[in-house]
């Protein structure tokens, strides 16, 4: 691999933890004034029109008998519920933590391909993941007096976003990741049109701000788009430690946007599943490259 496409790999997941952060930012300023199911119908359904006009431009099929099989369905099931989960930490919670929680996602997937793919883990990294799961426990706080079971949303996010990341090892290297894309908003659209017509609401909220709504929905597509720029360029033991920039991205935007002040454990957590899950990617290049 080049090292010239490892750089601009690194510069695009970096490009694209911003969008999702600014996106992430957008998405609690539209709970305020809209419904979280209102917001998740607009970015399923805004993602839908994107990622099917990107696949058209892109000529990729768009009529596959794979979007049926099993290992999908079950994708677009946890893409659904990573997005409830994650719109609904965003709009309850605050969203240093959301974003800390919500990026130990590669260390629970981790712990999946052990269950399910039967993959081997030594004791160095059980010992890591170990390490992760602590700084979740030091952000959330289970034990404490004040516990927020707001939070849970955010523990709703991180299960189905690693089962996501889990499942899209098993799908087939031909199918495009626009085609993938399409696939998921055309089975999370119905279901978030089905969750805004059980509140009671309309689609479109009488005090939507298109201002901020369409780049929202923009950015969030942006940063999917950027993401799979950059594993497609470059190594991906090299590029996805880079996704955690997210997290630091989140908690500057937190203080500077929402005032928000996080506590020592928050940073401790936050600093040891940044640690865990690069330590991780490393590890697993070490061990692909001595077998």
């Amino acid at each position: 691999m080049n090292q010239d496409n490892n750089v601009r790999g690194i510069l695009l997941m970096i490009a694209s933890m911003i969008a999702f952060a600014l996106a992430d930012t957008l998405v609690k300023f539209s709970t305020a004034t809209m419904s979280p199911a209102q917001v998740t119908f607009l970015l399923m359904s805004g993602g839908l029109v994107i990622f099917a006009l990107m696949a058209i431009l892109q000529k990729d099929r768009l009529i596959d008998a794979r979007a049926f099989s099993p290992v999908l369905l079950l994708r677009y099931v946890a893409e659904i519920a990573g997005m409830v989960g994650m719109v609904m930490a965003l709009a309850n919670v605050p969203i240093s933590v959301v974003g800390a929680v919500t990026q130990a996602s590669p260390v629970l997937a981790a712990v999946g391909a052990v269950l399910f793919l039967n993959e081997s883990v030594g004791w160095r990294r059980w010992c890591t993941i170990a390490v992760g799961f602590i700084g979740v426990l030091l952000i959330v706080q289970p034990g404490g007096g004040e516990f927020d079971f707001a939070v849970l949303w955010a523990i709703l996010a991180l299960v189905a976003l690693s089962i996501r990341d889990l499942t899209t090892r098993l799908i087939p290297n031909d199918m495009a990741s626009a085609s993938l894309a399409t696939y998921t908003m055309i089975a999370a659209t119905p279901f978030t049109m089905a969750w805004v017509f059980y509140n009671g609401e309309s689609l479109l909220a009488a005090q939507i701000n298109w201002l901020v709504t369409l780049p929202m929905i923009i950015l969030g597509s942006l940063g999917y788009m950027l993401l799979i720029a950059a594993i497609r360029l470059a190594e991906v033991s090299v590029v996805m430690p880079f996704r955690y920039s997210r997290i630091i991205f989140l908690l500057i935007l937190g203080v500077l946007v929402f005032d928000e002040r996080p506590g020592a454990l928050v940073l401790l957590g936050a600093s040891l599943i940044i640690a865990s899950g690069t330590y991780l990617m490393w590890r697993e290049r070490v061990v692909t490259k001595n077998t």
